[in-house]
Protein backbone atom coordinates (compact mmCIF):
# COMPACT_ATOMS: atom_id res chain seq x y z
CA UNK A 1 0.00 0.00 0.00
CA UNK A 2 1.45 3.17 -0.69
CA UNK A 3 1.88 5.68 1.91
CA UNK A 4 2.14 9.81 1.27
CA UNK A 5 5.12 11.45 2.60
CA UNK A 6 3.40 14.78 3.69
CA UNK A 7 1.78 15.54 6.35
CA UNK A 8 -1.62 14.48 7.11
CA UNK A 9 -3.08 17.16 9.37
CA UNK A 10 -2.61 20.55 7.40
CA UNK A 11 -2.22 24.29 9.40
CA UNK A 12 -5.91 24.39 9.86
CA UNK A 13 -7.28 27.29 9.96
CA UNK A 14 -10.89 27.81 9.81
CA UNK A 15 -12.51 28.26 6.34
CA UNK A 16 -15.12 30.00 5.72
CA UNK A 17 -17.54 27.58 4.32
CA UNK A 18 -17.35 25.84 7.40
CA UNK A 19 -17.36 28.62 9.84
CA UNK A 20 -20.44 29.86 7.95
CA UNK A 21 -22.12 26.69 8.59
CA UNK A 22 -21.10 26.80 12.19
CA UNK A 23 -22.22 30.25 12.64
CA UNK A 24 -25.81 29.41 11.19
CA UNK A 25 -26.04 26.50 12.83
CA UNK A 26 -25.50 28.14 16.29
CA UNK A 27 -27.85 30.76 15.37
CA UNK A 28 -30.84 28.23 14.67
CA UNK A 29 -31.66 26.98 17.98
CA UNK A 30 -35.16 27.85 17.32
CA UNK A 31 -35.39 25.37 14.32
CA UNK A 32 -34.65 22.67 16.85
CA UNK A 33 -37.21 20.97 18.73
CA UNK A 34 -36.25 20.72 22.14
CA UNK A 35 -36.45 17.02 24.08
CA UNK A 36 -39.00 16.52 26.20
CA UNK A 37 -41.90 18.23 24.88
CA UNK A 38 -44.95 16.74 23.34
CA UNK A 39 -44.65 16.62 19.58
CA UNK A 40 -47.44 17.69 17.31
CA UNK A 41 -49.55 15.48 15.45
CA UNK A 42 -47.19 14.10 11.91
CA UNK A 43 -49.30 15.17 9.15
CA UNK A 44 -47.96 15.22 5.90
CA UNK A 45 -46.84 17.23 4.28
CA UNK A 46 -45.54 18.97 7.42
CA UNK A 47 -44.37 16.06 9.29
CA UNK A 48 -41.72 16.06 6.56
CA UNK A 49 -40.08 20.00 7.13
CA UNK A 50 -39.76 19.07 10.89
CA UNK A 51 -35.88 18.42 10.90
CA UNK A 52 -33.89 18.37 14.73
CA UNK A 53 -31.35 21.25 13.46
CA UNK A 54 -28.96 20.30 16.63
CA UNK A 55 -26.20 22.81 16.31
CA UNK A 56 -23.78 20.47 18.39
CA UNK A 57 -24.38 17.12 16.33
CA UNK A 58 -24.43 19.36 12.63
CA UNK A 59 -20.93 21.11 13.25
CA UNK A 60 -19.49 17.68 14.38
CA UNK A 61 -21.10 15.86 11.34
CA UNK A 62 -19.37 18.63 9.07
CA UNK A 63 -16.12 18.68 11.15
CA UNK A 64 -16.44 14.64 10.00
CA UNK A 65 -17.22 15.19 6.70
CA UNK A 66 -14.76 17.88 6.17
CA UNK A 67 -11.65 16.12 7.55
CA UNK A 68 -12.55 12.48 5.64
CA UNK A 69 -13.13 14.39 2.34
CA UNK A 70 -9.78 16.69 2.46
CA UNK A 71 -7.78 13.39 3.59
CA UNK A 72 -9.35 11.52 0.25
CA UNK A 73 -8.77 14.59 -1.65
CA UNK A 74 -4.64 14.65 -0.41
CA UNK A 75 -4.65 11.03 -1.26
CA UNK A 76 -6.09 11.01 -4.95
CA UNK A 77 -3.46 13.91 -5.70
CA UNK A 78 -0.67 12.23 -4.16
CA UNK A 79 -1.02 8.88 -5.19
CA UNK A 80 -3.03 9.64 -9.09
CA UNK A 81 -2.32 5.51 -9.91
CA UNK A 82 -4.00 4.40 -6.41
CA UNK A 83 -6.41 6.54 -5.57
CA UNK A 84 -8.78 6.19 -2.84
CA UNK A 85 -11.26 3.73 -3.18
CA UNK A 86 -14.44 5.18 -4.76
CA UNK A 87 -16.54 2.51 -3.09
CA UNK A 88 -15.23 3.38 0.51
CA UNK A 89 -16.14 7.10 -0.11
CA UNK A 90 -19.83 5.90 -0.79
CA UNK A 91 -19.35 3.72 1.97
CA UNK A 92 -18.91 6.25 4.47
CA UNK A 93 -21.25 8.90 2.63
CA UNK A 94 -23.90 5.95 2.99
CA UNK A 95 -23.11 6.07 7.09
CA UNK A 96 -23.36 9.87 7.63
CA UNK A 97 -26.62 9.83 5.48
CA UNK A 98 -27.82 7.03 7.94
CA UNK A 99 -26.87 9.28 11.28
CA UNK A 100 -28.75 12.50 9.35
CA UNK A 101 -31.17 10.09 9.27
CA UNK A 102 -31.59 9.15 12.94
CA UNK A 103 -30.40 12.19 14.68
CA UNK A 104 -31.54 15.04 12.61
CA UNK A 105 -34.86 13.73 10.43
CA UNK A 106 -38.32 13.90 11.26
CA UNK A 107 -37.62 10.79 12.35
CA UNK A 108 -35.78 12.38 14.97
CA UNK A 109 -38.34 14.60 15.90
CA UNK A 110 -40.45 12.25 17.10
CA UNK A 111 -37.87 10.19 19.39
CA UNK A 112 -39.21 11.95 22.18
CA UNK A 113 -43.10 10.91 21.31
CA UNK A 114 -43.09 7.41 20.19
CA UNK A 115 -40.85 5.22 21.45
CA UNK A 116 -41.23 2.70 18.12
CA UNK A 117 -39.74 6.00 16.48
CA UNK A 118 -36.76 6.01 18.76
CA UNK A 119 -36.12 2.45 18.41
CA UNK A 120 -35.72 3.21 14.31
CA UNK A 121 -33.54 5.87 15.31
CA UNK A 122 -31.10 3.52 17.51
CA UNK A 123 -31.26 0.55 14.98
CA UNK A 124 -30.07 3.07 12.23
CA UNK A 125 -27.08 4.32 14.20
CA UNK A 126 -25.95 0.52 15.46
CA UNK A 127 -26.94 -1.45 12.29
CA UNK A 128 -26.71 0.63 9.68
CA UNK A 129 -24.69 3.60 9.99
CA UNK A 130 -21.94 2.55 12.21
CA UNK A 131 -20.81 -0.22 9.85
CA UNK A 132 -20.70 1.81 6.69
CA UNK A 133 -18.82 4.47 8.35
CA UNK A 134 -15.71 1.51 9.15
CA UNK A 135 -16.60 0.57 5.22
CA UNK A 136 -15.69 3.97 4.24
CA UNK A 137 -11.72 2.55 5.84
CA UNK A 138 -11.38 5.91 7.89
CA UNK A 139 -7.97 4.22 9.79
CA UNK A 140 -6.34 3.44 6.66
CA UNK A 141 -7.23 6.81 5.19
CA UNK A 142 -5.63 8.60 7.86
CA UNK A 143 -2.58 6.10 7.21
CA UNK A 144 -1.88 6.68 3.84
CA UNK A 145 -2.08 10.46 4.00
CA UNK A 146 0.05 10.99 6.44
CA UNK A 147 3.61 10.95 6.78
CA UNK A 148 5.99 8.40 7.32
CA UNK A 149 6.95 9.97 10.70
CA UNK A 150 3.29 10.72 11.92
CA UNK A 151 2.55 7.60 11.11
CA UNK A 152 5.04 5.78 13.03
CA UNK A 153 5.41 8.04 16.01
CA UNK A 154 1.80 8.79 16.35
CA UNK A 155 -0.90 6.71 14.44
CA UNK A 156 0.58 2.98 14.66
CA UNK A 157 1.92 3.56 18.64
CA UNK A 158 -1.88 4.57 19.24
CA UNK A 159 -3.52 1.84 17.19
CA UNK A 160 -1.53 -0.71 19.02
CA UNK A 161 -1.52 1.12 22.21
CA UNK A 162 -2.85 -0.65 25.78
CA UNK A 163 -5.53 1.43 26.07
CA UNK A 164 -7.19 1.49 22.59
CA UNK A 165 -6.08 -2.99 22.43
CA UNK A 166 -8.14 -2.74 25.32
CA UNK A 167 -11.14 -1.43 24.49
CA UNK A 168 -11.11 -3.14 20.92
CA UNK A 169 -10.95 -6.38 22.63
CA UNK A 170 -13.51 -8.48 21.06
CA UNK A 171 -14.89 -10.26 23.79
CA UNK A 172 -14.65 -7.12 25.53
CA UNK A 173 -16.21 -4.95 22.55
CA UNK A 174 -19.18 -7.21 22.43
CA UNK A 175 -19.79 -7.39 26.24
CA UNK A 176 -19.48 -3.82 26.12
CA UNK A 177 -22.03 -3.37 23.22
CA UNK A 178 -24.33 -5.48 25.07
CA UNK A 179 -24.20 -3.98 28.53
CA UNK A 180 -24.79 -0.63 26.61
CA UNK A 181 -28.70 -1.99 24.69
CA UNK A 182 -29.38 -3.48 28.21
CA UNK A 183 -28.23 -0.71 30.71
CA UNK A 184 -29.69 1.88 28.34
CA UNK A 185 -33.12 0.26 27.86
CA UNK A 186 -33.35 -0.98 32.07
CA UNK A 187 -31.75 2.32 34.08
CA UNK A 188 -33.04 5.32 34.44
CA UNK A 189 -30.36 6.92 31.79
CA UNK A 190 -33.01 6.22 29.28
CA UNK A 191 -35.82 7.69 30.35
CA UNK A 192 -33.29 10.66 31.64
CA UNK A 193 -32.40 11.05 27.87
CA UNK A 194 -35.99 11.71 27.24
CA UNK A 195 -35.76 14.42 29.45
CA UNK A 196 -32.22 16.30 28.79
CA UNK A 197 -31.07 17.35 25.18
CA UNK A 198 -27.16 16.40 26.62
CA UNK A 199 -28.27 12.99 28.22
CA UNK A 200 -29.97 12.25 25.02
CA UNK A 201 -26.95 13.50 23.13
CA UNK A 202 -24.57 10.46 25.83
CA UNK A 203 -27.12 8.19 24.99
CA UNK A 204 -26.47 8.42 20.94
CA UNK A 205 -22.59 8.53 21.95
CA UNK A 206 -22.63 5.25 23.77
CA UNK A 207 -24.60 3.39 20.73
CA UNK A 208 -22.39 4.86 18.44
CA UNK A 209 -19.47 4.57 19.96
CA UNK A 210 -19.66 0.76 21.39
CA UNK A 211 -21.67 -0.34 17.87
CA UNK A 212 -17.96 0.78 16.12
CA UNK A 213 -15.99 -1.05 18.80
CA UNK A 214 -18.53 -4.01 18.07
CA UNK A 215 -18.13 -4.02 14.40
CA UNK A 216 -14.30 -3.16 14.13
CA UNK A 217 -13.24 -6.86 14.03
CA UNK A 218 -15.92 -8.05 12.48
CA UNK A 219 -15.88 -6.28 9.12
CA UNK A 220 -12.11 -5.86 9.22
CA UNK A 221 -11.90 -3.22 6.84
CA UNK A 222 -9.30 -1.94 8.66
CA UNK A 223 -5.92 -2.36 10.39
CA UNK A 224 -6.82 -2.70 14.13
CA UNK A 225 -4.96 -4.28 17.04
CA UNK A 226 -7.21 -7.45 17.23
CA UNK A 227 -7.84 -9.81 13.76
CA UNK A 228 -10.12 -12.31 13.95
CA UNK A 229 -10.30 -15.51 11.43
CA UNK A 230 -13.45 -15.58 9.18
CA UNK A 231 -15.26 -18.48 11.38
CA UNK A 232 -14.70 -16.53 14.70
CA UNK A 233 -16.36 -13.53 12.98
CA UNK A 234 -19.45 -15.20 12.08
CA UNK A 235 -20.04 -16.54 15.35
CA UNK A 236 -19.16 -13.27 17.24
CA UNK A 237 -22.02 -11.60 14.97
CA UNK A 238 -24.26 -14.60 15.73
CA UNK A 239 -23.92 -14.64 19.17
CA UNK A 240 -25.49 -11.42 19.19
CA UNK A 241 -28.35 -12.62 17.57
CA UNK A 242 -30.23 -14.01 20.91
CA UNK A 243 -29.45 -11.16 23.06
CA UNK A 244 -31.09 -9.07 20.84
CA UNK A 245 -34.33 -11.52 20.64
CA UNK A 246 -34.36 -11.69 23.55
CA UNK A 247 -34.35 -7.79 24.58
CA UNK A 248 -36.43 -6.87 22.35
CA UNK A 249 -39.38 -9.82 23.33
CA UNK A 250 -38.57 -8.39 26.97
CA UNK A 251 -39.74 -5.00 25.80
CA UNK A 252 -42.62 -6.05 23.77
CA UNK A 253 -44.33 -8.40 26.43
CA UNK A 254 -43.32 -5.91 29.54
CA UNK A 255 -47.37 -6.01 29.77
CA UNK A 256 -46.85 -2.55 31.49
CA UNK A 257 -45.07 0.89 30.12
CA UNK A 258 -41.24 1.20 31.23
CA UNK A 259 -40.45 4.62 30.84
CA UNK A 260 -42.83 7.04 32.50
CA UNK A 261 -41.74 9.62 29.93
CA UNK A 262 -44.01 7.96 27.28
CA UNK A 263 -46.85 7.12 29.59
CA UNK A 264 -47.15 10.41 30.99
CA UNK A 265 -46.78 12.34 27.42
CA UNK A 266 -50.11 13.71 26.57
CA UNK A 267 -50.68 12.49 23.39
CA UNK A 268 -53.90 12.20 21.93
CA UNK A 269 -52.91 10.69 18.58
CA UNK A 270 -51.23 7.13 17.48
CA UNK A 271 -51.01 3.90 19.62
CA UNK A 272 -51.55 3.85 23.06
CA UNK A 273 -48.05 3.46 24.71
CA UNK A 274 -47.92 -0.09 25.79
CA UNK A 275 -49.16 -0.72 22.62
CA UNK A 276 -46.05 1.67 21.28
CA UNK A 277 -43.84 -0.15 23.63
CA UNK A 278 -44.97 -3.44 22.01
CA UNK A 279 -44.53 -2.11 18.44
CA UNK A 280 -40.78 -1.17 19.67
CA UNK A 281 -39.86 -3.81 20.69
CA UNK A 282 -40.97 -6.22 17.57
CA UNK A 283 -39.02 -3.20 15.61
CA UNK A 284 -35.78 -4.25 17.60
CA UNK A 285 -36.59 -7.72 17.34
CA UNK A 286 -37.13 -7.84 13.28
CA UNK A 287 -35.18 -5.21 12.61
CA UNK A 288 -32.44 -6.09 14.85
CA UNK A 289 -32.11 -9.70 13.75
CA UNK A 290 -32.47 -8.74 10.25
CA UNK A 291 -29.20 -6.60 10.13
CA UNK A 292 -27.28 -9.29 12.12
CA UNK A 293 -28.24 -11.75 9.18
CA UNK A 294 -27.52 -9.25 6.38
CA UNK A 295 -24.23 -9.05 8.30
CA UNK A 296 -23.80 -12.65 8.49
CA UNK A 297 -24.62 -13.06 4.83
CA UNK A 298 -21.64 -10.53 4.26
CA UNK A 299 -19.40 -11.92 6.25
CA UNK A 300 -19.93 -15.66 4.49
CA UNK A 301 -19.75 -13.95 1.46
CA UNK A 302 -16.36 -12.62 2.41
CA UNK A 303 -14.62 -16.08 3.40
CA UNK A 304 -15.91 -17.43 0.08
CA UNK A 305 -13.86 -14.68 -2.04
CA UNK A 306 -11.10 -15.24 0.70
CA UNK A 307 -10.59 -18.52 0.04
CA UNK A 308 -10.88 -18.29 -3.49
CA UNK A 309 -8.35 -15.57 -3.70
CA UNK A 310 -6.14 -18.05 -1.27
CA UNK A 311 -6.90 -20.70 -3.69
CA UNK A 312 -5.89 -18.83 -6.77
CA UNK A 313 -2.95 -17.93 -5.20
CA UNK A 314 -1.75 -21.67 -4.13
CA UNK A 315 -2.46 -22.80 -7.75
CA UNK A 316 0.29 -19.77 -9.16
CA UNK A 317 2.76 -21.12 -6.27
CA UNK A 318 2.07 -24.53 -7.61
CA UNK A 319 2.65 -23.26 -11.30
CA UNK A 320 5.59 -21.60 -10.76
CA UNK A 321 7.03 -24.66 -8.82
CA UNK A 322 6.11 -27.27 -11.77
CA UNK A 323 7.94 -24.38 -14.26
CA UNK A 324 10.53 -24.60 -12.14
CA UNK A 325 10.86 -28.41 -11.79
CA UNK A 326 10.14 -29.02 -15.71
CA UNK A 327 13.30 -26.10 -15.99
CA UNK A 328 16.76 -27.71 -17.87
CA UNK A 329 19.64 -27.21 -15.50
CA UNK A 330 22.28 -24.62 -16.39
CA UNK A 331 24.38 -25.98 -18.77
CA UNK A 332 22.92 -29.72 -18.73
CA UNK A 333 21.86 -29.58 -22.95
CA UNK A 334 25.92 -28.50 -23.33
CA UNK A 335 27.00 -31.17 -21.48
CA UNK A 336 25.03 -33.77 -22.83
Amino acid sequence: MEIGDRRVLPNYRPRSALVSFAACAALTPSFALAHGGGAPRPALPAVLLRWELDPFFLVSLAATVYLYFRLVARVNSAHPGNRFPVRRQLAFAGGIAALVLAIASPLATYDTTLFSAHMVQHLLIISVAAPLLLLGQPITLVLRASSSRLRKEVFLPLLHSHALRTLAFPPLAWLMFTAVLWLTHYSPLFNGALENGWLHRLEHGLYLGTALLFWWPAIAADPGPWRMNHPFRLLYVFLQMPQNSFLAVSLANAGRVIFPHYENLQRDWGPSPLSDQEWAGYIMWIGGDAGFLVALALLVYGWVRHEERAARRGDRARARERAKAAAPEPGAQAGG
